[in-house]
């Protein structure tokens, strides 16, 4: 993951060229007067972002690693067959 920092008056002016310069990872850092403002992120990395702030989804990871630990697993021809 990259972190790019560019002025908000910049960015006004060159909005599709900031945007095309990130990849899938990077962080382009929004700034006013040097200070540090807002974030921009691939939508992507932003629904992993609300998924592992979801107390429910947390639970189920938390629930998931703690199966795997007692061996309460599933091999991948039970689990997908013959699809």
């Amino acid at each position: 993951m990259g972190t790019k920092t560019i002025g908000a008056s910049k960015l006004r002016s060159n909005l599709a060229a900031a945007l095309n310069s990130l990849g899938g990872n990077d962080v382009l850092i929004v700034t006013r007067r040097g200070k540090k403002e807002r974030a921009i992120v691939d939508i992507d990395k932003y629904e992993d972002l609300l998924a592992a702030s979801d107390p429910q989804y947390l639970a189920s990871i938390k629930k998931a690693r703690e199966e795997y630990k007692k061996g309460e697993v599933v091999n991948f021809n039970d689990a997908f067959g013959n699809l």
